[in-house]
């Protein structure tokens, strides 16, 4: 079955010249006052969330990352310990 489509309420005080702009930048783009504000929010919350989220590599580090993965070191003797300990606590799998 089909979710409707649901919304939610913001509301924000804003400086008078604030608003002005956004008015007029809104009005430029042919859109509401809130289709413009709605728009900018979310496309500055996907850029704020993708500069926490994404991890950004170079060539070097993405080829080290390849190589650790293709040919993984031996295990150290803690990790060895922290593996047989981990056995011990809940068993084999």
């Amino acid at each position: 079955m089909k979710q409707p489509h649901t919304t939610a309420r913001l509301e924000a005080r804003l400086p008078f010249d604030v608003m002005t702009r956004l008015k007029r930048a809104a009005e430029i783009q042919g859109r509401t006052l809130t289709d413009f504000v709605v728009a900018a929010a979310d496309e500055a919350a996907c850029r704020a969330i993708e500069r926490t989220e994404i991890i950004r590599l170079s060539i070097e580090g993405q080829r080290q990352i390849a190589e650790a993965i293709l040919n993984p070191p031996e295990p150290t003797p803690a990790l060895r310990k922290a593996f047989h300990r981990r056995r011990e606590l809940f068993g084999a799998e």
